[in-house]
């Protein structure tokens, strides 16, 4: 028995190792999803992995809901993980390596009702409010691209403003404008 084990020594090295080489593979392979914001507002940044081997973060979506709050009152709101994954597949779609640029992200009903008193285009039940809405841009992708791409995605409502450079995204039912 002894002589089998001894013979069997260099093929169980041989694959320890060969499982070594490949561990640093397997590590880069797991589902991570990272996001990169700057908030015109706050002139803040956050670069957050936010979900790994599909799995959400809480603490990456506890540090989303802390940068995405209402930068006028410090109110909070979950943000809703599937605007997330909106803003992941949209950037991959578009084969974009830059940081979102955040115009403005939850709203609380103050806020909303302030902006509406100066706007026409704010909604009165705004999907900002349920945090499930986002106005970004991206520099390193023309508006219109990131427009259409969102609208072919078929995943939540897509409103283009192209006057204030930013696109507005939101999860609730696929319209645009």
């Amino acid at each position: 028995m002894c002589i089998k084990a001894a013979s069997l020594l260099p093929s169980l090295l041989g694959v320890v190792a060969a499982a070594a080489l490949l561990a640093p593979e397997r590590a880069v392979s797991v589902d991570e999803r990272k996001l990169s914001f700057y908030h015109t507002h706050t002139d803040r940044r956050l670069d957050v992995v936010y979900a790994r081997g599909g799995q959400y973060l809480d603490d990456g979506l506890d540090q989303v809901e802390t940068f995405l709050s209402d930068f006028r009152t410090g109110d909070r709101r979950e943000i809703d993980p599937a605007l997330l994954d909106l803003l992941y597949d949209l950037q991959a779609a578009v084969g974009s390596h830059g940081r979102y640029e955040v115009i403005s992200a939850y709203r609380s009903p103050q806020t909303n009702q302030m902006l509406r008193s100066r706007s026409s285009g704010v909604a009165l039940k705004s999907q900002h409010m349920a945090g499930k809405a986002i106005d970004v841009r991206l520099r390193d992708v023309p508006l219109k691209r990131l427009r259409d791409t969102a609208i072919e995605m078929q995943r939540g409502g897509v409103g283009y403003y192209p006057e204030s450079d930013f696109v507005h995204l939101d999860t609730a039912r696929v319209r645009r404008w």
